[in-house]
Order: C-alpha cells, then sequence, then structure tokens
C-alpha cells in the first residue's frame, strides 16, 4: 500500500509530460499556422504572399512545429 500512496501524491504539474519548452514551441506553431491563414487571406490571388509565404508558414507549422512540440522531452 505505502507504494500506492506514493505515486497517488505526485501533483498536478509533476507528472505532467509537457514543459515550458513544449508550450512555447506549441505557441510558435500555433502563431505560424494563423498567420499564415492571414496572408493567405489578404493576399491577392496571383501575389508571393498566398502563393508561396503563407503555404510555406502552414507547413512549417504544421508539419514541423506542432508535432516537435508534442514529441520534445527534456533530458533529466
Amino acid at each position: 500500500m505505502s507504494g500506492n500512496d506514493k505515486q497517488n501524491n505526485l501533483g498536478l504539474f509533476e507528472g505532467w509530460a509537457f514543459g515550458k519548452i513544449n508550450y512555447i514551441l506549441f505557441s510558435i506553431g500555433l502563431a505560424l499556422v494563423i498567420f499564415g491563414y492571414i496572408f493567405m487571406a489578404n493576399g491577392d490571388v496571383d501575389s508571393f504572399q498566398s502563393l508561396t509565404l503563407a503555404p510555406i508558414m502552414l507547413f512549417i507549422g504544421y508539419i514541423i512545429v506542432i508535432p516537435v512540440s508534442l514529441v520534445y522531452r527534456e533530458k533529466r
């Protein structure tokens, strides 16, 4: 029983898998996605902004930064 008591007495954030760096990376990825959609909506149809910049920002946000923020773990 004493082994279970120690396991159950963990605080809410002591057993939490995400750290400060995970939240920072996730917010950077979310900002890239939001700004990518804003750039796509505000650019003209044939502009560099909506045809090149916005898709690159969306790709980096969705495919690189957000997954890295979910799987990153600090070494202890």
